[in-house]
């Protein structure tokens, strides 16, 4: 089966550029096909979740403290960061304007300088992910819990909790015409319209590594099924990263310096990985491409907070800071529209 794209309508970055970005990624084989049927198994209606349910672990950027997450259902549209602990302040909506920062992580912030949460990405992709569309996400701390099984453990809470169905349909967008944004390291995103009455999702993702990760590339339709699977899949730092944060990692601030462990990493050089990496597929570890297309790419996504986003990404190297500068883009030049 062949995949290939057109750029569409380039709203960010050089035009030559992004033509030679996309050779080099239709060059660039697929490592794994996993494509559904039919209905792709999310509820038609709008959804929270039944009760309360919360899952603890070791500080992301403070290590040995421990820290919460709490999620909770939410009677007012949407998703909704509430920090416990700062008790004048309003709840953050999860969306693309309260971005503050994506430089390493995406962290969301609103009202006073202290009410954000860091590392948001592991944590709203279940919005897309599990289909849910309206949840409080409780914390007494900006600093989230860091997991040696990357975000499976939140999805497994959110199931134990169960999802409820309310008495409105779900609301879907989808883009005016196919669009991409280009970075400045040949990299992309593009969005391309779903067919009319589509539902899915369709995310076809490439990475390419100048270390044993190398290059790596998976196409799938979005499914509860598909995102549990790669919600296992963990982040990744280089073996000089990691020497430079355990070194060092006290004075920077935004570095998750403390939290860093062969289990909760997967840690690569030039030629090896440190640690047991996951998703072997042909030999290969696909770990990393995973972990970007279910975990980060989607949380990029989920900051669309107009509805549930139907038709392709497309997604060749690139990182937080396009993923964000392109949802906030759509909106600016007013690209999405609600799906018939």
């Amino acid at each position: 089966m062949a995949f290939k794209y057109s750029e569409g309508r380039v709203l960010l970055g050089d035009a030559d550029s992004v033509r030679e970005a996309y050779k080099k990624f239709h060059d660039q084989e697929i490592d794994l096909i996993e494509l559904c049927e039919g209905d792709s198994g999310y509820s038609k209606k709008r959804t929270t979740i039944a009760g309360t349910q919360s899952v603890s672990g070791p500080g992301t950027f403070t290590g040995r403290a421990q820290r919460t997450l709490t999620f909770e259902p939410s009677d007012e549209p949407g998703w909704w960061i509430k920090r416990s602990d700062l008790t004048e302040q309003l709840k953050t909506p999860v969306s693309v304007r309260n971005v503050w920062t994506s430089a390493r992580n995406i962290v969301l912030r609103s009202g006073n300088p202290h009410n954000y949460l860091r590392m948001v990405e592991h944590i709203v992709a279940l919005r897309l992910g599990m289909g849910i569309d309206d949840m409080i996400i409780s914390t007494d701390s900006g600093d989230p819990p860091l997991f040696d099984c990357s975000s499976l453990g939140m999805v497994e809470a959110i199931e134990q909790a169960g999802i409820v169905e309310l008495d409105e349909p779900a609301c879907y967008v989808t883009v005016k015409e196919p669009v991409t944004f280009g970075g400045s390291r040949g990299d992309f995103l593009t969005f391309i319209p779903a067919e009319p009455g589509e539902r899915k999702l369709r995310i076809d993702c490439a990475i390419d590594f100048n270390s044993i990760i190398g290059q790596q590339r998976i196409v799938f339709d979005l499914t509860p099924a598909v995102f549990k699977k790669g919600s296992f899949a963990r982040t990744n730092a280089s073996f000089l990263k990691m020497l430079l944060v355990k070194a060092i990692g006290w004075s920077m601030a935004d570095t998750r310096h403390l939290g860093y462990t062969r289990d909760n990493i997967l840690i690569h050089g030039k030629n090896k990985f440190y640690g047991e990496p996951r998703f072997i597929q042909g030999g290969k570890a696909l770990e990393p491409v995973w972990h970007r297309a279910v975990l980060d790419l989607l949380a990029a996504v989920a900051l669309l907070d107009m509805g549930r986003f139907c038709g392709t990404i497309v997604s060749y190297r690139a990182g937080h800071t396009l993923d964000c500068r392109a949802a906030g883009l759509l909106y600016l030049h007013k690209m999405l529209q609600y799906t018939e």
